[in-house]
């Protein structure tokens, strides 16, 4: 008994331990075009500049018919759909003496940079947070199907996930065909 309360809390800690690393991560390994340039297809899609979106006077505007008292893009709840992993250990709010730092200090420079990383919606939101299976080593093993991707956190994308944010719920709700739309963004490796 005692073994199993062991696994059971190390396999939790594993599942909370995983961190969003960002878009800049995945594009590393995922942007040549004999690889399918995944990046490239992903930046000319719609996820790409969801966190943009939040500052045009359209959303503004959507902000305030919805009785929102902050700005879009302060608020969480639609930051919970525009970022990568808000609440999730993923985007966060921070105010100005995160993001006006001093130049010299590296280490609020690198925390700068991979929260610029996890706004809009980036790889990371729909296939899990990066950092167990972000290595090339990790990415060949599932490729070659030596390691399950489930194993390393790698989500796979269904319809359950995509309609976390694309519902009723949204101001902005239009119609959303799985089938359709999982078109839009797909980006598959070549064979």
């Amino acid at each position: 008994m005692k073994y199993i309360v062991l696994l059971l809390g190390f396999s939790i800690g594993l599942l909370f331990s995983q961190d969003y690393v960002g878009v800049k991560k995945c594009k590393t390994c995922h942007n040549s075009k004999k690889k399918g340039a995944q990046y490239t297809v992903w930046k000319n899609g719609p996820h790409a500049n969801a966190f943009e979106t939040l500052k045009t006077n359209e959303a503004i505007s959507v902000a305030k018919e919805v009785g929102l008292k902050e700005n879009p893009w302060e608020s969480p709840q639609c930051l919970r759909c525009h970022t990568t992993g808000y609440e999730k250990g993923g985007y966060e709010l921070k105010g100005d003496d995160f993001w006006n730092h001093e130049p010299e200090d590296k280490k609020a420079k690198k925390a700068v940079k991979r929260m610029v990383a996890l706004q809009d919606i980036g790889c990371e939101s729909c296939h899990g947070p990066g950092s167990d299976y972000k290595k090339k080593k990790t990415m060949v093993g599932i490729s070659l199907g030596s390691i399950t991707g489930e194993s390393v956190g790698l989500w796979t994308p269904d319809e359950a996930m995509c309609v976390v944010c694309h519902n009723q719920a949204s101001p902005t709700y239009k119609v959303f065909n799985y089938e359709e739309r999982i078109k839009q963004v797909a980006h598959p490796y070549p064979e």
